[in-house]
């Protein structure tokens, strides 16, 4: 499963979990309209669930970001000549399979509550083929990066348990144990030499965190729900590198996963589920997203981001008779500052606004079958200029070019279907 899911909605992580949760916008915390939503946002909120529930999701997914570049030309004396050379690339990665698997046990006549999880959570990749007429894609020995390469996933198993306090409240713990594969080309982590940066294999690292949760159910329709998962911590990835004139060399890179702070409310009708939530990623206190800038060998330190802020919504309507539709929005501000766009070209996965259209049919008293399409848009590009370490001390602080700038714009579309199996009590 590590292998095949990937790419994220709001910074590098995923907006929602399953086609039912997507279909809301990701909208869970105080709405828990299936047991994916409720397992990755909420904890607590199992509780509402009778029985023992199974349910798998897999999802084709397909973005399209452009990276664009600008760099002034000079003459034989080093001199600007007035003119540009600018150069547009486009991502040739294709469709992504995203699976998620999630089980919920829970006897009618017991305050406990069981889950477990397999969620892809977090991914980012581009693939910028090598070019000569776009000056970041150009081949090394002409100043640029070459192909442009990157594939980051991360596998987040949870183990939750959930305690009713009384018939209106609720609480919820999950320990967390989390997979992650990454894969730069070039490597601008590693510190580069006279042939470049390096290419190199793909690394691996294990994390572990926990989450949190509360959810309060009034009996009269309205909810609400919180919840916290902690910074997931890992161990360094460790790569193996090769630079174009065959030599070797290794570095390491801390990469965690941020804090989430999810709050949310909802109101259920005879008819409709209302769903809205706030949640606030905290990428400047995480290893790997807070530092950003040159090391002094002129690798580079890290990714630079800013906290974001997501809002998630959604509306479920229940007139038609076994089939419930659903539309759902999520908004996500932008972690890279402009200043920083230029470390960030291998995690262009930024979505400002994506919407959401789903569907539910009940085949059987046990058999539900879900589905959902998704679009999103960058809505607008993320711009600045490109940097060089020789230029710090007459640019600072990271070595504007003059004159120069590299952006990217994306947008993403996905299908997803799902079932969920009620077992025998």
């Amino acid at each position: 499963m590590a292998s095949t899911f990937a790419f994220s909605q709001a910074g590098h992580i995923m907006q929602g979990a399953g086609a039912v949760n997507m279909s809301m916008g990701g909208a869970a915390p105080a709405q828990p309209l299936d047991i994916s939503g409720a397992l990755q946002w909420n904890p607590a909120a199992i509780t509402t669930f009778d029985g023992t529930i199974g349910r798998f999701d897999i999802g084709l997914f397909f973005s399209s970001p452009v990276l664009s570049s600008t760099v002034p030309e000079f003459n034989s004396m080093g001199q600007p000549t007035g003119n540009f050379f600018s150069g547009t690339t486009k991502d040739d990665r294709g469709v992504s399979p995203m699976p998620a698997l999630s089980m919920v046990w829970n006897k009618e006549d017991s305050r406990h509550a069981f889950g477990a999880s397999v969620f892809g959570v977090a991914g980012f990749g581009v693939t910028f083929p090598e070019s000569t007429t776009n000056p970041i894609t150009m081949p090394q020995s002409m100043g640029g990066f070459g192909r442009i390469q990157s594939d980051y996933q991360l596998l987040q198993v949870g183990f939750t348990w959930a305690y009713e306090l009384s018939d209106k409240i609720s609480i919820g713990v999950q320990p967390t144990f989390n997979y992650a594969r990454l894969e730069l080309m070039p490597n601008p982590t590693a510190n580069p030499t006279m042939a470049g940066y390096p290419s190199t294999d793909v690394a691996t690292a294990m994390g572990f965190g926990a989450q949190i949760g509360m959810f309060y159910n009034s009996g009269s329709g309205f909810k609400m729900g919180a919840s916290y998962k902690t910074e997931q911590s890992f161990g360094d990835f460790e790569f193996d590198n090769t630079y174009l004139d065959n030599s070797t060399g290794t570095n390491d890179l801390g990469l965690n996963y941020p804090a989430i702070l999810s709050l949310g409310v909802g109101y259920s009708l005879d008819q409709f589920d209302i769903a809205v939530d706030y949640r606030m990623v905290d990428y400047e206190n995480t290893k790997g997203f807070s530092k950003t800038g040159w090391t002094q060998t002129a690798a580079i330190a890290g990714f630079g981001w800013e906290n974001i802020d997501i809002i998630s919504a959604g509306l479920q309507y229940k007139g038609i008779q076994k089939l419930p539709l659903r539309l759902g929005y999520t908004y996500s501000s932008n972690p890279i500052s402009s200043e920083v766009a230029f470390f960030n070209v291998p995690a262009t996965a930024i979505i400002e606004n994506a919407f959401q259209f789903g569907m539910s049919y009940q085949a059987s008293e046990r058999v539900v079958l879900d589905a959902v399409y998704h679009y999103g848009t960058s809505s607008g590009k993320t711009s600045g200029p490109l940097l060089n370490p020789m230029f710090m001390e007459n640019f600072p602080p990271y070595g504007a070019i003059p004159g120069s700038e590299v952006s990217y714009d994306m947008t993403t579309s996905m299908i997803m279907a799902g079932v969920s199996y009620k077992f025998r009590k």
